[in-house]
């Protein structure tokens, strides 16, 4: 089972990007996905998942309305589109996949992880 993150960078506020997270040895479709972000010095943070069984997406308060998570079965991949990005979502962004959770914001119960993906916001 792997996770590869990719498509970070770094971008002026209220830019966008598109991070992606590959997924191998596993099927995507049967799993709850998580994107966490860890900046310098602070804890991992919850930003977004997208549940399995049922596929319900949540967001923490800070990204809603700005993120937007999604899959491709197809591909196995999931997707974080970042619009409108600001100073304080700079971090390192991680992919992370696990069954069933039952605190789907809580990085400790996810097992498999991708190996993060720097985002920089800045002027």
């Amino acid at each position: 089972v792997q996770l590869q993150a990719s498509g970070g960078g770094l971008v002026q506020p209220g830019g966008s990007l598109r991070l992606s997270c590959a997924a191998s040895g596993f099927n995507l479709h049967y799993y709850s996905i998580g994107w966490f972000r860890q900046a310098p010095g602070k804890e991992r943070m919850f930003v977004a998942s997208n549940r399995w069984p049922g596929a319900s997406t949540f967001y923490a308060d800070s990204v809603k309305g700005r993120f937007t998570i999604s899959t491709n079965s197809a591909q196995n991949m999931v997707y974080l589109q970042m619009n409108s990005l600001k100073p304080e979502d700079t971090a390192v962004y991680y992919c992370a996949a696990d069954r069933i959770l039952s605190n789907i914001r809580d990085p400790s119960e996810y097992a498999y992880w991708g190996q993060g993906t720097q985002v920089t916001v800045s002027s």
